[in-house]
């Protein structure tokens, strides 16, 4: 599996985690004080949908970046062909 997209399937199941352990937190809730572990339960999910999070937000400028350097040359270059094509035709 490639990388992203394990990043992508770890997001959604630990948004099912923190989901759950927010759910069970207002459960325990209901019949009195929780004790502390059902409380901070909800964050370490959470933390860690944060990293991956900030992952994906991030993915998409970085590979846009790479993507449009990457056009820029190959432009250029294609751009610099024309015009000496451009050249040979009026030598021509």
């Amino acid at each position: 599996m490639d990388w992203s997209k394990w990043i992508r399937q770890t997001h959604r199941w630990l948004s099912i985690i923190f989901t759950a352990t927010v759910a069970a937190n207002f459960v325990t809730m209901a019949f009195g004080q929780p004790p502390a572990w059902v409380v901070y339960s909800p964050l370490p999910p959470l933390f860690l949908l944060l990293f991956s999070g900030l992952y994906m937000f991030v993915l998409p400028y970085v590979s846009k970046g790479a993507r449009r350097a990457a056009g820029h040359r190959i432009g250029r270059e294609t751009h610099d062909q024309d015009r000496a094509e451009i050249e040979q035709a009026r030598q021509s």
